[in-house]
């Protein structure tokens, strides 16, 4: 059995962004954890099974593997290693279901390639724009391989893409009051609604590897923009599967609306457990916004904290 992690080297290694590969070959003893345990839950739950093992992971018992400091610090940050190799396992597991890809590269041919340029993004590369929803109607059926879409464009940190009419939502339920966007990635939602007029930050770790961050991302973890700029309204557009930040817009005293932007699959994005648990915000779903984040393969959802 190999050494159990320091909480030091785990933090430091993550902020490498590592690959599921990366992770396993690091840290094979809970990798073998990790494996028996989403084949046991899936056997015994299916995917409500797999959804309680990640939200276990994102809130992990340290009392239970063994008493003292270090031993509680050596818990966490082998809950920490878990928890990113379940996510990541389960995108995989995600994006096998979508394609039928399970090996080698996923790829669009000629036509569908320049369909869905034309379609999502400007120019020639990935950056993405707003989507007219008549031309989507118009050109989403025209693409054979509109499957592939999500999992060619997700290891660039593209989680969705978000209409015209989204934006005039979110721009609504905004108003004019100050709005914090945390886990921004590439800023390109903060971005759009900038252009709409909208007072809006945007912020990120930096941490993604294969992410091009622009200039006007802050580099500032949710934690610390949270604290030191006080909003009144927050934004999170997919936040990873049980994370550990989003408790934080719960307890912050300034913040009156919360928005997410996720999936309907709980095991997918967000932290439901602290969903679940804080008592300062009313929550619901917003069907019709739900309906504007696209494509709609993906089931996404639109999410409203307010203030009580």
């Amino acid at each position: 059995m190999s050494r159990p992690p320091r909480p030091a080297d785990v933090e430091a290694f993550l902020a490498t962004d590592p690959s599921l590969d990366d992770l396993r070959d690091a840290y094979p003893d809970d990798w073998e954890a990790v494996q028996t345990e989403i084949g046991a839950r899936l056997a015994s739950g299916g995917a409500a099974g797999l959804r309680a093992y990640v939200q276990s992971l994102a809130s992990p018992d340290p009392v239970a593997a063994g008493k003292g400091r270090v031993k509680r610090q050596e818990a966490l940050a082998s809950a920490t290693i878990r928890q990113r190799m379940a996510a990541e396992t389960v995108r995989r597991m995600c994006v096998a279901a979508a394609t039928g890809v399970t090996t080698g590269k996923v790829r669009f041919n000629l036509i569908n390639g320049w369909l869905a340029q034309r379609l999502l993004f400007r120019g020639g590369g990935l950056q993405r724009k707003p989507v007219s929803m008549l031309r989507f109607r118009l050109t989403w059926p025209l693409l054979t391989q509109r499957r592939f879409l999500m999992p060619l464009v997700q290891p660039r940190g593209i989680y969705c893409f978000y209409s015209k009419p989204l934006l005039r939502e979110l721009e609504g339920l905004i108003g004019d009051r100050p709005c914090l966007e945390i886990a921004a990635g590439d800023g390109t939602l903060s971005r759009f609604l900038r252009a709409r007029g909208v007072d809006i930050t945007a912020t990120d770790d930096h941490s993604w590897k294969d992410v091009a961050v622009a200039d006007d991302v802050i580099e500032e973890d949710a934690v610390t923009a949270l604290a030191g700029r006080q909003p009144r309204v927050v934004l999170c557009s997919w936040p990873p599967a049980g994370n550990g930040f989003e408790r934080h817009v719960f307890t912050t005293a300034s913040v009156e609306r919360y928005i997410v932007i996720a999936s309907r699959h709980e095991f997918a994005a967000g932290n439901w457990g602290d969903y679940r648990r804080q008592t300062a915000f009313t929550f619901e779903e917003l069907p019709a916004l739900s309906r504007l984040v696209l494509p709609p393969e993906l089931e996404s959802a639109v999410y409203l904290f307010d203030r009580a």
